[in-house]
């Protein structure tokens, strides 16, 4: 089939969904480190490699790339690696967060149990706390061998992406075009406000960064092609966000399975070649190798937060369905933007977040009061409209009444012991007390 721009945009079309079969779903990254905060290398027992065949003895399907296990997949749910040997849970869509909620907790139980012995653990934190980027190996993997030869060249900061972040991702429906823009302007307009809340990565090679979401900062010095907070996200339609990407230089193209280095190529210009034009996997693939703030594929994907424990990332699940799902939340989180973005402008509003978390001001009122106002609309949204996940908020609720986000605990924490036995204290699915 021959791919055209209008064809592309008339594909968004057909991803709406009826109100009533709106579902959640989410993604969730994670470390794997040992006692010294180093994370777990491809090769060797135990091992990246040694824990994906053990997950493909367990029921999970493996993909290969030559002899190298890279993904796995059990019904709708995927595993895949990140660089650095980073893993992410891709969940399956589920009608409210506490079929999120089990299924992780289902995950996480069966990594500690292929771990249990080796002296390795999970740990959520948005950045590796511990090991330089410089001595974390590779995960071998066509596409990264590409990636890191291309990023190298648009962000000083794009290893430390691809090889220390690790975020929470969640994904919801919309019902047509109008219903997807106001979902998208929403969540890009409170990116900063989302990154604050939820930043949970001050420290970098046993040190305090100064920043509360490293991770944060980290993106802006990645590639500002095709991250942020792109125009065609804050003025949203299915034609701008297919221009969007038409123009982002693609980092790669595969052809008899290998990688190859696109050279800036854009996939507007590819459609014009008669030679080899490229198929729907190839813009499939191209969607992967981009990563703005609030991302649209099928599903809206908010892709805002550190990685921070399950009881927080439930919470961030059920902070964008509240928001999403009921028409009078959005109306009121739509007020509450229009005087959020009033001061300053976007990268402004985004350094401060990533800086100071919480404990920040915009507009001479703390981050923390923003947030407070945001979960009560939220909360309210729920009961109204999502009876039972209200809950699922409270320890949200409760660090932001505070005025802390993530990253505090993490400061306390290190404080009180800088060395890497403090790790035990930030598994993934407990808070860390």
């Amino acid at each position: 089939m021959t791919l055209t721009r209008d064809g592309l945009i008339a594909a968004y079309e057909t991803y709406g969904k009826p109100d009533a079969r709106w579902r959640v779903g989410a993604e969730f990254e994670r470390h794997l480190l040992d006692a010294d905060g180093i994370p777990l290398p491809y090769y060797g027992e135990p091992g990246v490699r040694w824990l994906m065949m053990r997950f493909a003895a367990n029921g999970w399907e493996p993909t290969m790339e030559g002899e190298h296990p890279i993904a796995l997949s059990r019904g709708q749910a995927r595993i895949t690696l990140e660089p650095g040997g980073q893993y992410e849970l891709s969940g399956a869509p589920h009608d409210d967060v506490s079929g999120v909620d089990a299924e992780l907790a289902a995950f996480n139980a069966e990594v500690d149990g292929f771990l249990e012995g080796t002296g390795y653990r999970q740990v959520a934190l948005g950045f590796t706390p511990f090991a330089r980027i410089e001595d974390i190996p590779w995960v071998p993997k066509g596409r990264y061998s590409v990636m890191r030869e291309h990023l190298k060249e648009t962000g000083k900061l794009a290893h430390h992406m691809m090889k220390g972040t690790c975020a929470t991702q969640a994904s919801y429906d919309f019902r047509d075009e109008a219903d997807c823009g106001r979902k998208v302007r929403l969540a890009t307009r409170l990116g900063p406000l989302t990154t604050a809340i939820f930043a949970n990565s001050p420290i970098a090679e046993g040190r305090d960064t100064g920043w509360a979401s490293y991770r944060g900062h980290i993106w802006t010095q990645t590639d500002p092609r095709r991250t942020g907070f792109p125009e065609a996200a804050t003025d949203f339609t299915y034609e701008k966000w297919v221009d969007y990407l038409l123009d982002v230089p693609m980092m790669f193209i595969k052809r008899g399975g290998t990688y190859h280095w696109a050279h800036g190529r854009t996939f507007r210009d590819w459609m014009t070649d008669a030679d080899d034009p490229p198929t729907v996997d190839d813009w499939d693939l191209h969607l992967t190798s981009v990563f703005p703030e609030v991302r649209i594929k099928q599903t809206i994907e908010v892709r805002g937060a550190d990685c921070v424990p399950r009881p927080l990332a439930m919470s961030f699940t059920a902070l964008f369905e509240g928001l999403f799902y009921c028409g009078q939340a959005r109306d009121e989180a739509e007020a509450l933007t229009e005087r959020f973005v009033a001061h300053g402008d976007k990268d402004e509003r985004f350094e401060i977040a990533c800086r100071t978390g919480l404990r920040g001001e915009l507009g001479g009122r703390p981050l923390a009061a923003w947030a407070e106002e945001l979960l009560d609309i939220a909360g309210s949204s729920l009961d109204r409209c999502r009876p039972g996940d209200r809950r699922w908020l409270a320890p949200l609720v409760e660090l932001v009444e505070r005025g802390e986000c993530p990253a505090d605990g993490v400061r306390r924490a290190f404080r009180e012991d800088p060395g890497p036995g403090v790790l035990a204290r930030f598994h993934v699915d407990r808070l860390p007390g």
